[in-house]
């Protein structure tokens, strides 16, 4: 069966399901999107890569990638392989050298620790096409201003359009805290594993440093 790779393209809180998050993956080089909801955790886990946040203690996708590293495991990539009742499946490809094998996973976990072994992210064209949203659609969608209150699955793909757009600026710290404590704030963040704290402040700082 044909894959389709597929890249991020935002993490936002999910309208929909409160404490939840959606990722939103896009069809590289076409015109597709695939909302995903997924954890808090799991999210944290992703931005944090993405973000290049390096946590003071291993979280547990890092723990995933340090076994497989000493077991000399390597992961060659991710796939989106199914949908069932509203459900995503996937399937982390890996290989011990001789062998190549598939672990069953969550598409978040799966994902996350993808993106720390950086490699490709698939799906396949019948999950596109059932749970993708094109990107002729979401104009429409996007000049819609007024909240979207469907069930679960339309949420999800509603939401995509909005997601990268609803990225959190670097409202705090405030433009008047010093660099000097700016550090220190970022310095606190991480030791408290706040790391959407520490992103905020981080990017506050190279908005100065910039």
């Amino acid at each position: 069966m044909k894959k389709i790779q597929l890249e991020i393209l935002g993490l936002s809180s999910s309208q929909s399901q409160s404490g939840s998050f959606a990722l939103i993956l896009g069809e590289k080089g076409g015109n597709r999107r695939l909302p995903i909801i997924i954890g808090m955790f799991e999210a944290q886990s992703i931005a944090i890569q993405i973000e290049k946040i390096s946590p003071n203690r291993p979280l547990t996708h890092d723990l995933f990638k340090s076994f497989a590293e000493h077991v000399h495991v390597v992961i060659l990539e991710v796939v989106i392989s199914d949908l069932k009742e509203g459900v995503f499946y996937s399937r982390i490809v890996c290989s011990d050298g001789a062998t190549t094998f598939d672990i069953d996973a969550r598409p978040s976990d799966a994902i996350a620790i993808g993106l720390r072994f950086g490699v490709p992210i698939y799906t396949v064209e019948s999950v596109l096409s059932e749970a993708g949203i094109i990107l002729s659609d979401l104009d429409e969608v996007e000049s819609d201003a007024g909240d979207e209150d469907e069930d679960d699955d339309d949420d999800a793909e509603s939401e995509s359009p909005r997601a990268p757009r609803a990225q959190p600026e670097a409202r705090e710290p405030s433009g008047q805290v010093p660099v000097e404590e700016l550090s220190k704030m970022l310095a606190q963040a991480l030791d408290k594993e706040d790391y959407e704290k520490a992103a905020k402040i981080r990017d506050e700082l190279n908005k100065r440093n910039g």
